[in-house]
């Protein structure tokens, strides 16, 4: 689904759209966005930067979630490095991290704040 970013939240996909305990990437504004449905975790869903600086591809959407020494996170499906859902942060090179963006469930629309 495509965006745009204003000062204030937008829509960016629908609930429906997204799928429990794995990862989506939605197009705002020309950028991906990896969003990651945890519906077991409070909140329920996180958003990064779709593209792994690592592998250098735009990947991060279909990554494994999980969590590491109570960390939340999503392996690259790549070169499996980790990073963190909350941070952006990689756990294997702390030098590297991903961009995060504010989300939030509200009814059936998952918002991005900017």
């Amino acid at each position: 689904m495509t965006s745009t970013l204003k000062d204030q939240a937008v829509t960016i996909c629908r609930h429906s759209d997204l799928i429990p305990n794995s990862g989506i990437c939605a197009d705002v504004t020309g950028q991906q966005v990896a969003l990651f449905y945890l519906p077991n975790e409070s909140p329920c869903v996180y958003a990064i930067g779709n593209w792994d600086p690592i592998g250098k591809a735009n990947v991060l959407s279909r990554g494994i979630v999980g969590d590491i020494g109570g960390r939340l996170i999503v392996a690259s499906p790549l070169y499996k490095q980790h990073f963190d859902l909350v941070t952006g942060e990689c756990l294997d090179n702390s030098d590297i991290s991903v961009p995060v963006y504010a989300v939030e469930l509200v009814a059936d629309h998952v918002l991005l704040k900017q």
